[in-house]
This record gives C-alpha cells, structure tokens and sequence, in this order.
C-alpha cells in the first residue's frame, strides 16, 4: 500500500500539471492498477473501506481521462467498465464524483459515433429523469443524438464548440467523419461533379486543402483549375431480362386461368 500511494501522488502530479504529463500518466497507471488488484480493489466486493474505494475510482476516472486525451479509445472503455462498480454498486456507499457524469457524457457520445443507438438509449433509462434534463454533461450527447435522427448535421458541427469540456470535442470530430461519408456517398450518388467551394460547405470542412484530402482518400478527380470535382463513375449494372421465359409463363398462365373458367 505504500508504493501503491507514491504511485497515485505521481499519478496526480502529472495528471495535473499545466499541460499534464501524458506519457508520466500512462507510465504509472499500470503500476497502480497491479496495485488495486492486488489490495482488492480493482474490483471491489463486500466491504471495503471507504477512503481506499474513493482512490481506487479516482485513479480510474483519471485513466479514462488520459486514454481520451491519448486517443486511445479501446482504454476508454475499459476504464468505463471498470468505473461501473464504482458508480453503480458504490453509489450510496462513496460521495459524489465530480468526473462521473463528464465521464458517463464521454461513453454516450462514444455509443453515438458506434452508431449504436439501442445502446445508447439503454445506457440513458438508467439516469435519473433530472440529470438527464439539467446535467449539461448529458444533455450534450442527447442533443446530438437528436440531431442525428433529425439529420441537422450543421447542429451536430456547431455542438463541437458548445462542448461541455474538451474531450467531448474529440468524440463530436469522430462523430462528423462518419458522417461526412454519409454525405460523400450521397453525393457520389445523386451528382456527376461539384465546384470545389460546394463540396466543402457540404462536408462541413474549412478549408480547400481539406477538402481535396478527402477528395483524394474517396477516389474523386480534383480539378483545381476549374475547382471541380469529380466523382468516381460506377459502372451500371446490366440486368438481362428472360423475354422468352417471362412469355412462356404468362402464357401457360393463361391457358390455366381458361381452363379453370
């Protein structure tokens, strides 16, 4: 238990420090986590004492954290999993995280960007009426997901700088390549080719040179000089159609209807 409380000084250090210190954090989260399952702690039963429980989920939030911030998403939800006896089988037992819901928020918008919907919906019946309502940690992904059914894709883009904190802006980013392919796909289908500054405006990008990124990652032909682009023709597909076969069978069809009259 002593290396395990020089471990989480120096996890809280680093976390901390203007800017924190990533790569000290990733270091010692596994050391500290080989020290929770090693007191038991890691996943808790029966009693426990209290003051370890609230340093147990302390150091967890802040591993969800640095995963976030380390882009390292599979570690989010492993985190968020672990997170669950905490805030689920604890919750009358340890005092109120003030990471709990920025973090619950973090997991409904990760559910949103799997486009998985059910999901999310579930995950949402089992908070209160008035934390969905009022906590704006939550009432972001609601609002997002809304808007996606809605298909207000420009709300969704504009949501990014209403972010509650800066980790959801990373999910809102993933959130919009997905569906910036939707529109690309719909656009490869409904036009020949669009001016440069059109394609732009509907994929929500910023700027040319992005666009022509995209452009380039989806197969589309980029003109600069005419500020085009050009999408990927598909080849139609032929369908032969059985002429012979089709006046066979209505006709034996209605030899049949005759003989029945």
């Amino acid at each position: 238990m002593a290396s395990l409380k020089t471990y989480y000084e120096e996890l809280g250090r680093a976390f901390h420090s203007k800017p924190a210190d990533l790569k000290k954090c990733q270091a010692v989260l596994p050391k500290l986590k080989i020290g929770l399952i090693e007191a038991g702690l890691l996943l808790p039963q029966g009693d426990v004492n209290l003051g370890d429980l609230s340093v147990a989920r302390d150091i967890l939030e802040i591993g969800a954290y640095v995963s976030i911030r380390s882009k390292d998403i599979p570690s989010f939800d492993r985190y968020f999993s672990q997170l669950q006896t905490f805030y689920i089988d604890y919750s009358e037992s340890l005092p109120p995280s003030k990471r709990e819901y920025p973090i619950r928020g973090l997991h409904l918008i990760r559910l949103l960007t799997q486009n998985r919907i059910a999901d999310f919906h579930t995950t949402l019946e089992s908070l209160d009426a008035d934390v969905i309502a009022e906590n704006p940690y939550i009432k972001h992904p609601v609002n997002l997901e809304r808007w996606l059914m809605e298909g207000s894709y420009s709300k969704v883009w504009g949501a990014r700088e209403e972010a509650p904190s800066e980790e959801y802006k990373f999910f809102v980013d993933s959130l919009m390549g997905t569906i910036r392919n939707e529109i690309a796909s719909c656009e490869e289908t409904a036009y020949e080719s669009l001016p440069l500054k059109d394609a732009a405006t509907l994929l929500f990008f910023s700027n040319q040179s992005e666009v022509v990124t995209f452009a380039q990652q989806r197969g589309w032909q980029v003109d600069l000089t005419a500020g085009t682009i050009t999408f990927k023709l598909k080849d139609e597909e032929k369908m032969e159609i059985p002429k012979q076969r089709l006046i066979a069978a209505s006709l034996a069809y209605a030899r049949e209807l005759e003989q029945i009259v």
